[in-house]
């Protein structure tokens, strides 16, 4: 089994449900739909296809509605602009359109106060920097210091620089009541500045809130001063290195990535590495090795999900690049990780119990983990402890539990009826278990639970799957 996650970004080559059903069956587990490209009506039919394949396969499919976030862009050009080393380029402030080749007009009012002489300003994901010469009221000038050809309605990135933007768009405020009404499983903020992001989407999500789960993306340099406080109060952090890399030096971004990890970690976070995993594979059907080997760090971080972007939206083997992601986490989760978790907060008591779970299966070499739960707050308290070598089984009576859980590393999740004899809950997991090729009847599980107790109390048993199978009742394991 491979514990490390797959999300894929849904665009023109993935959106059908023919595409869907194979990517699904390549390893998908999470489907990301991206709101700065991503229609109401197209998204709500890639969700209902989601949601039909759920019901034939065997593990769930989750949605993951990514925000566009306070995004900053050049204007319309009429022209290209080729843009040399050396040149001095005007700069203006909201303008309407460009009304001459020498001009750059950004779509932020207040630019010009937020900027100082001598800052830098990135154009087109930092393929074009400028340095900021003068200012006056509406207009800078410019010096281009990396140069390119500069098309119309390019992302702007200020490194360093605190934009006066709010955290949560108007456009975010529809994608967000969007996401609530199609009942999505997590929504990803973009450009998470403060732990106050987090709560101002809580806020939005009102009674929502402990069904939609909130993913932190990490995109400057103020979210990664604030990281820890971030971290603490979201369900998990995207490391999304398409921005993060043009606002800090490229040489520190692998420092970042894996202190993101780190701090997921060390909280019971989940922790999700995002963007140029396969780049080269957009144009070509193999990865170059450089990019297996980066696939490879997320995977021996620990990470939970490894996240593809244009490789599956526009490229031309969506396909193969799941099955290559596929294939090295497999090989590389044959190794031990890094094991952040070993640095875990134990902040309630239920933590410890859970940790105690796992170095019991550890220590008696358990095949699995088997973790009855309602709402998953046991699994996420067993995935908080990234045990090594047991599988970690988890069975709800809840559709959204059991696709939430598709998110945690190393979780096989199920859905059951709960019987009142814990006795035939536990044997139905154990038969549903058996039906796979990593179980057989000699395996030693631990059992983890208090979804079972009449008193919601904790237990911890050692039990062998042929015995417990004997036991199952006439419940059968349910779809979505």
């Amino acid at each position: 089994m491979r514990k490390t996650k797959i999300i894929c970004t849904i665009g023109p080559v993935s959106d059908n449900y023919e595409m869907l059903h194979k990517l699904a069956l390549a390893g998908m587990n999470v489907v990301r739909l991206n709101m700065s490209h991503g229609q109401h009506d197209r998204c709500a039919q890639i969700i209902k296809s989601i949601r039909t394949l759920n019901k034939k396969l065997h593990h769930p499919v989750a949605v993951l509605i990514d925000t566009q976030g306070p995004e900053i862009r050049t204007g319309d050009l009429k022209n290209e602009l080729n843009l040399r080393p050396g040149d001095i380029i005007s700069v203006v402030a909201r303008g309407e359109a460009d009304v001459e080749s020498s001009s750059i007009h950004i779509n932020y009012e207040d630019l010009i106060n937020d900027v100082t002489i001598g800052d830098k300003i990135t154009v087109d994901n930092g393929l074009i920097n400028l340095e900021v010469l003068s200012k006056e009221e509406r207009t800078m000038q410019c010096r281009v210091i990396d140069g390119g050809v500069l098309k119309s309605k390019r992302h702007v990135n200020l490194p360093g620089i605190r934009v006066n933007l709010p955290a949560i768009t108007e456009k975010d405020r529809r994608d967000i009541a969007f996401a609530i009404e199609q009942a999505v499983d997590f929504i990803a903020l973009s450009f998470v500045r403060s732990p106050d992001d987090i709560r101002e989407l809580k806020e939005l999500l009102g009674d929502k809130a402990d069904k939609i789960k909130i993913i932190a993306k990490i995109e400057d340099q103020e979210g990664v001063r604030n990281l820890e406080e971030i971290v603490k109060e979201a369900h998990g952090v995207m490391v999304a290195r398409g921005d993060l890399g043009v606002e800090i030096p490229l040489e520190e971004l692998p420092i970042v990535q894996r202190r993101i990890i780190a701090t997921c970690a060390k909280y019971g976070r989940r922790a999700i590495v995002a963007t140029h995993m396969l780049e080269s594979m957009i144009e070509n059907p193999t990865p170059t090795r450089a990019e297996v080997t980066d696939v490879a760090n997320a995977v021996y971080e620990e990470a939970d999900c490894i996240m593809l972007s244009g490789e599956t939206t526009v490229g031309k083997y969506p396909i193969k690049c799941v099955e290559v992601l596929d294939r090295i986490a497999r090989a590389i989760e044959r190794t031990r990780g890094l094991r952040f978790s070993d640095d875990l907060v134990m902040d309630n008591d239920k933590q410890e119990i859970a940790a105690a779970a796992v170095k019991l299966a550890e220590s008696i070499s358990a095949k699995a983990i088997v973790v009855p739960t309602r709402r998953g707050l046991m699994a996420n308290l067993v995935t908080n402890c990234h045990p090594q070598g047991p599988i970690i089984c988890a069975f709800t009576n809840d559709s959204r539990t059991r696709r939430l859980l598709v998110m945690n590393r190393n979780v096989l999740s199920y859905r059951i009826n709960f019987s009142s004899d814990p006795e035939k809950t536990l044997g139905t997991a154990a038969r549903i278990m058996m039906q796979r090729d990593e179980f057989n009847a000699q395996d030693k599980v631990v059992v983890i639970s208090d979804a079972l107790s009449q008193h919601g109390v904790e237990a911890i048993q050692i039990r062998q799957l042929g015995d417990l199978a004997t036991k199952a009742g006439d419940l059968e394991e349910l779809g979505d």
